[in-house]
């Protein structure tokens, strides 16, 4: 039973304390009582949407497959031969009369959600995992028409698909808003499909931006607490004036369900992508032509940085445009095209959504100087994967000397350690025999037949003067060594190595 108290059985000093409480409470302006609140209805918004979002039904058919469990015999069974031919022949897909008894196709259906933002043309927006290999795809509409959709294009990377049906009569579209001024703690109401249910509206605020969840390349998501599952693929993410800053696309749940995680991809980089699959069917995304990697704070104290920042080249492709611009291994971007580059994920997208043929201006960090760079992008293919193969020579008979510096063994790269190794003959450097266990460079994966090819971005071939590199580096007070390291494939990558436990 629920306790009612009366104001006169508080104490004087109760009172005066609860008094204070309302005055503060008073004091807040109306303005913000009614953020705190939130919107008192969002009815009319709904309305005037719900007819743009489609639910969005697609067939797809599978060889579906029966699989007959063999049970256990004791060993040396008479029946052993017989059962085996029977199951065998079952499994195969092969009945009694000799047909296809053990399997047949079947039809597979799935639902997920979409919006119009072309009416006249009939374009639609959905995920690119809702359509996947289907064969048949029919948008259902909330007045309860259908009508059959093709695939415009599709990008995987971005998980976008953008549909057309041939509509009768002009539909209702909605407009893409700027997810680049929509903040955390704005509300935002998504419409879709969730289990099938059509329809469906939740509301909720923006919990964070630009995150990355690792689906992607180009990962930067709008992260939502508005009730987001499974269905809901592909749906609008839409602000309080009624734009969509956001594609539904995926949620975190251990049950299938909501627990008030889902993430959207924002408008600013769905658009770019859906007006080249529109004109060309595919996306035409700007190429750099450099591998990078991440500058953590260990890398950043090694370069001298002030704080980690920026993408470390580890390596430039030779017909790229960067190495047309002279990047080298061991530049940090810092800025492209006017921007900064805060850390190493958001050059992709940056270059990614850049056009094909532009000049832009590159900043990099060049031992410890801004370089400025003009680069004309190139455009994006598929890598080929071929590597180099190493070159045969002949051992050689004499021992090899060896250097122990930062917990490795090192001795300077010739036929014997080469071929030793299996390293390829582009690889120049001072190459690893050994790592001393428990060093820091055991920690960070150096391992035997490495070649390092710089330390501190200088350029190394003798294990002496890798040491006199870290000798260097200890008299200036660096903490730790970065060292260029080349696999005997010649794939590049830079690793920081504490030098604060050199003898």
């Amino acid at each position: 039973m629920a306790r009612i108290f009366k104001a006169q059985h508080f104490s004087r000093g109760a009172r005066m304390a609860a008094a204070a409480m309302l005055t503060a409470f008073v004091a807040v302006s109306p303005a913000h009582v009614a953020l705190a609140q939130g919107p008192a209805s969002v009815a009319d918004l709904a309305e005037g949407l719900a007819d743009a979002v489609v639910n969005i039904s697609t067939e797809q058919t599978v060889q579906a497959r029966r699989t007959i469990p063999m049970p256990k015999l004791p060993e040396g069974s008479p029946f052993q031969e017989f059962f085996d031919e029977f199951f065998n022949r079952q499994n195969n897909g092969e009945g009694d009369d000799g047909g296809e008894g053990g399997s047949s196709p079947r039809r597979v259906q799935s639902l997920g959600s979409g919006f119009v933002i072309d009416g006249t043309e009939g374009i639609i927006i959905t995920n690119n995992h809702v359509i996947e290999d289907a064969d048949e795809i029919t948008a259902n509409f909330n007045d309860g028409s259908k009508l059959k959709a093709e695939v415009i294009g599709v990008d995987e990377k971005t998980d976008i698909a953008v549909l057309k049906v041939t509509p009768v009569k002009p539909l209702k579209a909605v407009e893409f808003g700027d997810s680049e001024v929509i903040r955390v703690g704005d509300w935002v109401m998504a419409i879709g499909n969730p289990f099938g249910l059509g329809g469906t509206v939740t509301v909720g605020i923006v919990s964070a931006r630009k995150r990355d969840i690792n689906a992607g390349p180009y990962d930067n998501f709008i992260q939502t607490d508005a009730a987001i599952n499974r269905g809901n693929s592909g749906g609008p993410l839409f602000d309080m004036n009624g734009k969509v800053i956001g594609i539904n696309t995926a949620i975190i749940s251990p049950s299938g369900g909501s627990i008030g995680i889902g993430f959207a991809i924002p408008s600013n980089t769905a658009t770019a992508v859906i007006a080249q699959l529109r004109e060309f069917g595919e996306t035409r995304r700007g190429w750099l032509g450099v591998r990078i990697q991440e500058v953590t704070d260990e890398i950043a104290e090694s370069l001298g940085m002030d704080k980690a920042m920026g993408a470390l080249v580890a390596g430039v492709s030779d017909d790229g445009p960067a190495a047309a611009a002279k990047i080298q291994p061991g530049d940090v971007v810092v800025e492209f095209d006017g921007k900064p580059v805060p850390a190493m994920r958001d050059l992709p997208r940056m270059v990614a959504d850049t056009a094909i043929g532009k000049e832009v201006d590159v900043v990099v960090l060049r031992k410890g100087e801004r370089v400025t760079l003009k680069v004309t992008l190139g455009r994006l293919e598929e890598a080929d994967a071929s590597g180099a193969a190493g070159e045969e020579n002949k051992p050689a008979e004499e021992e090899q000397k060896t250097s122990e510096v930062l917990g490795m063994k090192l001795a300077t790269l010739d036929d014997t350690l080469r071929e030793k190794y299996q390293i390829n003959a582009e690889v120049k450097g001072v190459v690893v025999t050994e790592v001393v266990a428990g060093s820091s460079a055991e920690e960070k994966r150096i391992q035997a037949g490495d070649t390092i090819k710089e330390v501190a971005q200088e350029p190394v071939t003798t294990p002496e003067e890798a040491a006199a590199q870290v000798e260097k580096l200890k008299k200036d007070g660096r903490k730790s060594a970065l060292l260029l390291l080349a696999n005997p494939n010649g794939e590049l990558r830079f690793i920081p190595v504490r030098i604060d436990e050199e003898k």
